[in-house]
């Protein structure tokens, strides 16, 4: 279906707020084709690129991507030293589209972990867009969802300890407030690429409530109209937060 078709089936008024994105599929596109897995992972930077334009012309605010996960360090080192090249290299040329397009770029996750170009480069460009206020880009880049879990808990220990706050005062909204992705709100929309159906450790605790949408696609085949879809199907969905259809309809 042709895209203008698409985005006309989709209601301005309710395009969610926050869209999350687990990435998946790079290898297996490349794979398919006899080609490299890297080179997979290259041509995912270009749906990166269409995605985030997309989101922000929406009205997106906020588009968190599932870069690079904590688990992914036990893939080849090949292919982990390839794919930290690219971020080096994708964060340097994409400045100025980030710019352009008025869109800031955020991170979470243990980037003080990563290789020094590749976090020398994600705070440049971080300092770059940081007066950006159409939409926010964020990178998860060394996270997983258990590890944020375990330093927020860590934080909040030393804080009852020193006797800045007391066991009774510990509740969902301080734990939020103490996650990496505390400054964000939770996403209204998960979207998982490459026909696999489990979240792989990330936003554990954010996408409680979240609607999640599973295709198969591949994420370098995941285009404008994969996200129009994606979004349709959303806006399709009743958000009951555990109440009735009678009382959201109230």
């Amino acid at each position: 279906m042709p895209a203008n078709s698409l985005l006309s089936q989709i209601n301005k008024d309710r395009i969610p707020g926050h869209i999350a994105i687990i990435m998946d599929g790079n290898g297996r596109w490349a794979k398919k084709r006899a080609l490299p897995r890297v080179v997979g992972h290259e041509y995912g930077v270009k749906s990166v690129r269409t995605v985030a334009e997309t989101a922000a012309k929406l009205g997106v605010k906020y588009l968190t991507l599932y870069t690079f996960s904590t688990e992914n360090w036990n893939r080849p080192q090949l292919e982990v030293k390839a794919i930290m090249a690219l971020l080096v290299r994708t964060i340097r040329k994409e400045v100025a589209t980030l710019q352009k397009n008025d869109i800031r770029l955020r991170t979470i996750g243990n980037i003080e972990a990563l290789p020094a170009d590749a976090y020398r480069e994600l705070q440049e460009a971080m300092e770059m867009t940081k007066d950006n206020k159409r939409m926010e880009l964020v990178l998860a880049l060394n996270y997983s969802a258990r590890w944020d879990l375990v330093q927020a808990t860590r934080q909040i220990a030393e804080q009852v300890k020193k006797g800045i706050i007391e066991p009774e005062q510990i509740d969902e909204t301080l734990i939020s407030k103490t996650l990496n992705t505390g400054e964000f709100p939770e996403p209204e929309l998960l979207i998982r690429t490459s026909g696999e159906y489990r979240i792989s450790n990330f936003m554990l605790w954010e996408l409680a409530y979240g609607e999640f949408y599973f295709t198969d696609i591949y994420w370098p085949e995941f285009d404008q109209e994969a996200l129009y879809k994606a979004i349709i199907d959303y806006q399709k969905r009743e958000r009951r937060f555990g109440k009735t259809s009678e009382q959201i309809h109230k």
